[in-house]
């Protein structure tokens, strides 16, 4: 236990986990619909409040885990119920309670049919996110990391698009099937060690043979390339994304996919660390594909939310290119792109959700030349497109720069290979905003559209508060990951010595 830091008497991080989940039966006592919406964005604004206590009292100095809660479960297995933050792991929770809430906000108007069991979905979904970045047990972490199958499939294949149904199966089948393998790794690594613990923290600590080390990660990285999701695991990604309601696409973008690069940093890289040095060329270059790839796709795309799908593909491929570059500047870059892309991103598609209410088309072409009608929706377009593609001063930027740092530092050519995505990033950015700004010759008829109501700007107005925040002060988010991220890079040179 010397790798957890028991600071707190009151068990906070279970608070966090199981707030949303402790609100969902009191959703369905209820004695009227509309008073659904307002409990569940209080119960979720209440465990944005917790995180940012936990925030508070966080001590970025230390690279264990920390706020540590550790209980008896299954003791004839060894199983236990541990929870603990360090400062890559505290940034995702963040990032998740402050987006949940603009969740809620966003459907307030588009859910309007089993609202309830809309809202269950969400609260069930926030608990399960918040389990996979808190879990050190393996078995808890993987009931977690399931369990966010179903509320995410139930979100597309019931308040989806035309083609629900076929989105919901196929996220469902591709995340289940990239994962099949990872209790197999889970239960090797059980029999392997002589504690016979799901402990993660010991199991990171211990070394394993270069060939038992090859199978674990193999098995890791099915599971986590399907989430993240990487080239060529990505197909399941733009037909999700389509269909899914506004929120379930901001969840899926900006929380979901984040488990992919969570699960290469907490597992991959200090279990099997050896196996990281023998595949980090193809990783690298599949990242690289990633990137260009993504970029020329959206750059051809007419449906907005298609476009954003398929840009975040491409900014994924910058996360993974700065995690297996191994070195402190381009992690540090990955998480705060990491975070930075859930912020842009999921601000993105708010936008795209806003203008489906009112023209009921993702298509560019039906909202074309809206800049007089929305000016001020224009002006939150605008700055979240710059930061999406990496503008100096967003928070975009930071992320990048710094990965692109950590990747120059590794290999000159590389870099050279991934500065394209950065030109096709403002290529695909600025071709959307110029033909929503202005369109051509044959607008549609917009004169029926209306300005962002108070209740559309108070959701989108925290998100242009964080771009700027981090754009221009990123030492305070920086300085929360840094003594993680070195003793993260410390465990994993340590074993590739022999």
């Amino acid at each position: 236990m010397d790798y957890l830091v028991f600071n707190s008497d009151f068990p906070i991080l279970s608070l966090l986990i199981f707030t949303p989940l402790a609100g969902v039966p009191f959703l369905f006592l209820l004695p009227a619909k509309s008073f659904a919406k307002p409990w569940v964005l209080f119960i979720t604004l209440i465990n944005a409040g917790f995180s940012v206590h936990l925030l508070r009292i966080f001590d970025p100095d230390k690279f264990q885990f920390q706020f540590a809660e550790h209980h008896p479960w299954i003791p004839s297995l060894n199983i236990n119920y541990t929870l603990g933050v360090d400062g890559i792991s505290l940034l995702l929770v963040l990032l998740t309670t402050l987006l949940v809430p603009l969740c809620v906000l966003c459907s307030w108007r588009y859910i309007q049919d089993r609202v309830r069991e809309f809202l269950a979905c969400i609260l069930i979904m926030e608990t399960a996110m918040l389990g996979v970045f808190m879990s050190l047990d393996f078995v808890l972490f993987y009931i977690m990391w399931e369990a966010m199958l179903i509320p995410m499939f139930l979100l597309i294949g019931i308040w989806g698009g035309p083609r629900k149904i076929y989105a919901s199966v196929k996220f469902f089948l591709y995340t289940l099937a990239g994962s099949i393998m990872l209790p197999v790794a889970i239960i090797a690594l059980y029999f392997y060690n002589d504690l016979h613990t799901f402990f993660i923290p010991a199991l990171m600590a211990k070394g394993y043979p270069f060939g038992f080390q090859i199978l674990i990660f193999l098995a890791f990285f099915t599971a986590f390339a399907v989430k993240v999701p990487m080239f060529p695991f990505h197909t399941w990604l733009p037909a999700a994304h389509v269909e899914a309601p506004t929120a379930g696409s901001v969840l899926l973008a900006s929380v979901l996919l984040k488990m992919g690069g969570y699960g290469f940093l907490r597992f991959c890289l200090p279990i099997t660390p050896q196996a990281v040095y023998l595949f980090m060329p193809y990783i690298l270059a599949l990242s690289i594909i990633a990137i260009i790839y993504g970029g020329l796709t959206a750059l051809s795309q007419s449906d907005m939310k298609k476009l954003v799908a398929y840009s975040s593909v491409g900014h994924m491929g910058f996360v993974t290119l700065g995690i297996f570059v191994l070195n402190a500047r381009g992690m540090e870059g990955a998480v705060l792109q990491m975070i930075s892309h859930g912020i842009s991103t999921g601000a993105l598609f708010l936008c795209v959700g806003i203008l489906y209410e009112r023209t009921h088309s993702r298509e560019l072409s039906q909202a074309m030349g809206i800049m007089n009608q929305m000016p001020i929706f224009i002006i939150f377009l605008t700055v979240f497109c710059l930061s999406s593609l990496a503008f100096p001063g967003t928070n975009g930027f930071v992320g990048e720069f710094l990965i692109l740092t950590g990747t120059f530092a590794y290999s000159k050519l590389l870099l050279v290979c991934a500065v394209p995505g950065t030109i096709l990033a403002a290529a695909y950015m600025l071709r959307m905003l110029q033909r929503i700004m202005f369109g051509g010759v044959n607008n549609p008829d917009v004169s029926h559209m209306n300005d962002l109501s108070p209740r559309e700007i108070l959701t989108l107005l925290p998100l242009l508060i964080f771009v700027f925040w981090i754009g221009l002060f990123p030492g305070p988010v920086i300085g929360i990951m840094h003594s993680s991220v070195n003793h993260l890079l410390e465990q994993v040179h340590k074993g590739l010595i022999p």
